[in-house]
């Protein structure tokens, strides 16, 4: 069989697709770098410049008026255990990383959530890439981020972004499309442009369903930090494959609460955005 079928050179083809990026796209890439590594810095110098009583009593009021006093009161114990076991630092570079790659998939998602609910064609061709970037192994995204952006934060973001992104444009294109046409036929009648129709009918009613898109990307988001310290990035996740790789079980599961009480925080935080005003 492999005779009559030679082995597609596949490996190679790829290696040389890279090259050729890099030789040529170079400048693109550490621009892309500067910009990437500069949110992070932006975010990081914001969550650990301010004190941290300050900064934990500001996330109880923010969880208070996501979900009143239970999911404030579970921020206030949470934080505070996080500052108790010394990972506060951690805990804000992580936050700074998760942030900054959830505030591009955002950027980048909806736009492109909305032009896939606009056009039959661009999601036809949207679709099978969203599926190949949920599918593919997350580890497999390091082999080109470390490749472009060198080992740190950069290549850990990038990996986040393309494993976190496809929810945010999935669910805003499923909310778009689910608005009633007879709302959009209302809004046709009343001489809306487009612009007015997405900005006023189309986005107000699709809000829950972008947000649920929004708070998934910051889950998966979240959940790559561990991946992501294998090449350099800081944070909790570092903590976490330390104590995997010394076999340090206590030190494993204090890390792995504090990631466990940030996701929490942030799905209920994301999720009550949604819901405020449909409620």
């Amino acid at each position: 069989m492999g005779e009559l079928f030679p082995k597609v050179p596949l490996d190679r083809w790829i290696e040389y697709i890279v090259d050729f990026l890099d030789d040529h796209l170079g400048i693109v890439f550490d621009f892309i770098s500067a910009v990437i590594g500069g949110l992070v810095d932006l975010f990081s110098l914001l969550f650990s410049g301010l004190p941290s009583w300050l900064l934990i009593l500001a996330l109880v009021l923010l969880a208070y008026r996501a979900g009143k006093w239970p999911i404030a009161l579970f921020s206030l114990i949470g934080l505070i255990l996080i500052e108790n076991l010394g990972y506060w630092a951690h805990a804000m570079d992580t936050l700074a990383l998760v942030m900054t790659a959830g505030f591009i998939s955002i950027i980048v998602g909806i736009p492109v959530g909305i032009w896939c609910a606009r056009s039959d064609n661009v999601r036809n061709v949207v679709t099978p890439i969203l599926d190949f970037m949920q599918t593919m192994p997350a580890f497999v995204y390091l082999i080109p981020a470390i490749f472009f952006f060198g080992l740190g934060k950069v290549p850990g973001v990038i990996a986040s972004v393309i494993f976190a992104m496809p929810p945010t444009i999935r669910l805003t294109n499923l909310g778009i499309r689910q608005v009633p046409a007879e709302l959009i036929e209302a809004s046709d009648a009343f001489g809306s442009t487009s612009w007015q129709k997405l900005i006023k009918v189309q986005m107000p009613l699709a809000k829950p369903t972008v947000m649920a898109g929004i708070n998934q990307s910051i889950m998966l988001a979240l959940s790559m930090v561990v991946i992501a310290s294998m090449i350099g990035a800081k944070g909790l996740g570092a903590d976490v494959y330390r104590a995997v790789t010394q076999i340090k079980i206590g030190a494993g599961f204090e890390a792995g609460l504090a990631i466990v009480i940030m996701a929490i925080l942030l799905d209920r935080i994301t999720q009550s955005m949604g819901k405020k005003k449909n409620a």
